[in-house]
């Protein structure tokens, strides 16, 4: 990449970058292939680890008695390996787990995943999934019903589930023979289920909780999350695609020296020594050559699919047609080549809620209408990785429930709390709203090391169908969040995407009146196409 520590331009003056023939203001940020520059789009994305109700009628097809609601979760780990997973739910009440491998469907039932997660005795697993709805007869009867199945296929205890799991999904992992069945479990719990928690018992506590969301939605208890709206989306940006594809690359790398050294093992009269190791080494597949295809072609070749919905059109060559015009790659976010298709125009629409984040005019006019948008001049991207461990200890100390203590008052009338996708605890109803405004304040005032860029989302319990409640705090990176001016306290604050649609919106204000646009002037997208045709700004 241009202008990076690699780079022989890194660290040079403006008047160093003449002498060697280079632009005076070179800003880097692409790459030179064959000649051509090329930009690393970057893609918008599912939320990480928040689960979102949604309703899709080709889920019906995906067997019988599917239905056409669902849970859906794309789970992100730490290094951004990515997997999406749903939960479907069945004509007969019934939950279907459903998760993607090497781009291949696996269907489990719920009772089996949570089984197979915790050592709990099964009275202990019912009581947990009916937490707050004791006097749902019908859900009580779902739940009995579920875990009566596993008993039927004579698991009894976690050993019996984890064996029957990994006899029946081994033939397609591709493990090693000598891997037991328990450990063929062990793969498919670590590497599909939730993959952004590594604590299992983390794992079947947030399954408990997406349960409970999912017979809500399917009994209208609980709207349907917009996946096109902007509180439901992050950025996947240049440097997190190379990672997760060059993590791809490096296990085909390793199984392609497997490969080799097992045919030299075959053969008795070779030796595998240091030797050895760099020939096998050196006829295993190329690791840069992929990474070449991919920014020449903007095409991606990958066995998972990176969690992602679309291998093409990822990389696109600048246009620097003016400074404007270049300038605009680099703020440019796309919805993704696969909705070019579509017939509908949903998600092309603005919504209100990506305000202060999505520039309202600055979209291209005929096919990228709505799908190629541009970030606004305030609004950056989280790439900071915070660390979590004093964040449960603070809300316990504020007043939260840890999720494996039974609160003060019923279950019916507490929140979950989620911190990054895990859940951690219980809050009363009445003490959420204090809580919530707690954490406020000690990320504005930096108070007790908690994150500044930290979103806190209280969604209230309103009596009618609406979001699903409970008290969210994110920390994670690629969240798109602005600076706003906090009237209560009088200084600034980053808010995200989902903590600005929030409850207490009018308790701030826009740092600088260049953020409001003019009511009076009705060719501010003229303005910004403009600013890129060919004789707006020059680029040299």
């Amino acid at each position: 990449m241009v202008k990076s520590k690699l780079c022989n331009l890194y660290n040079l003056s403006p008047q160093e970058l003449i002498q060697h023939h280079e632009e005076e203001e070179e800003m880097g940020g692409y790459f030179i292939i064959n000649g051509l520059e090329k930009v690393v789009r970057m893609l918008i994305m599912p939320r990480r680890n928040i689960p979102l109700a949604m309703e899709r009628h080709k889920w019906k097809n995906r067997g019988p008695g599917f239905t056409e609601y669902g849970v859906v979760m794309h789970c992100i780990k730490d290094e951004h390996t990515a997997i999406n997973m749903n939960l479907h739910y069945l004509e007969n009440g019934c939950v279907m787990v459903n998760f993607i491998f090497q781009k291949e469907l696996f269907f489990l039932p719920l009772g089996f995943a949570l089984k197979a997660l915790v050592n709990f005795p099964d009275y202990q697993i019912v009581e947990e999934l009916v937490k707050g709805k004791e006097g749902d007869t019908f859900y009580m009867n779902c739940v009995t019903e579920m875990m009566r199945a596993v008993v039927d296929a004579g698991c009894l205890t976690q050993e019996n589930v984890l064996e029957y799991l990994g006899k029946s999904f081994r033939i397609k992992l591709n493990l090693p023979e000598w891997y037991s069945d328990e450990q063929a479990a062990d793969f498919i719990l670590n590497k599909c289920i939730c993959i952004h928690l590594t604590n299992r018992t983390e794992k079947f506590y947030l399954l408990c909780m997406m349960t409970r969301k999912l017979y809500a939605f399917a009994k209208g208890e609980c709207m349907e999350d917009n996946p096109d709206s902007l509180m439901n989306q992050e950025v996947l940006t240049p440097g997190q695609l190379f990672l997760m594809f060059l993590k791809e690359r490096l296990e085909s790398w390793l199984q392609s020296v497997k490969f080799v050294l097992e045919k030299r093992a075959e053969k008795a009269d070779v030796s595998i020594n240091a030797d050895g190791l760099v020939k096998a080494f050196s006829l295993a597949t190329d690791l840069t050559k992929p990474f070449e295809y991919l920014l020449a072609t903007g095409n991606l070749r990958s066995k998972t699919g990176l969690g992602m919905l679309q291998d093409s059109g990822l990389c696109v060559v600048g246009d620097k047609l003016n400074f404007i015009r270049y300038l605009s790659h680099f703020r440019c976010i796309h919805r993704g080549a696969a909705f070019s298709q579509m017939r509908t125009t949903t998600v092309r629409k603005l919504l209100p809620e990506s305000w202060g984040f999505l520039c309202p005019v600055d979209t291209p006019d005929g096919e990228p209408c709505g799908l190629m948008n541009h970030m606004t001049a305030v609004c950056e991207i989280v790439t900071e990785m915070v660390p979590m461990t004093d964040i449960p200890p603070l809300l316990c100390s504020l007043g939260v429930t840890p999720i494996n203590v039974t609160p003060s008052k019923p279950y019916a009338e507490c929140y979950r709390v989620l911190l990054d996708g895990s859940v951690v605890g219980w809050v009363e109803w009445d003490l959420a709203p204090e809580i919530a405004e707690t954490l406020r304040r000690f990320k504005i005032t930096q108070e007790k090391r908690f994150p500044a860029r930290a979103e806190v989302v209280l969604i209230p319990m309103t009596g009618k169908p609406s979001l699903y409640p409970g008290l969210f705090i994110f920390t994670t990176p690629c969240r798109m969040v602005r600076p706003v001016r906090n009237l209560f306290y009088g200084r600034k604050e980053w808010i995200g995407t989902l903590e600005q649609v929030g409850f207490a919106s009018f308790l701030y204000k826009v740092l600088t009146i260049t953020e409001v646009p003019s009511i009076k002037n009705s060719a501010l997208e003229n303005i910004c196409e403009r600013m890129k045709a060919n004789h707006g700004i020059p680029s040299l």
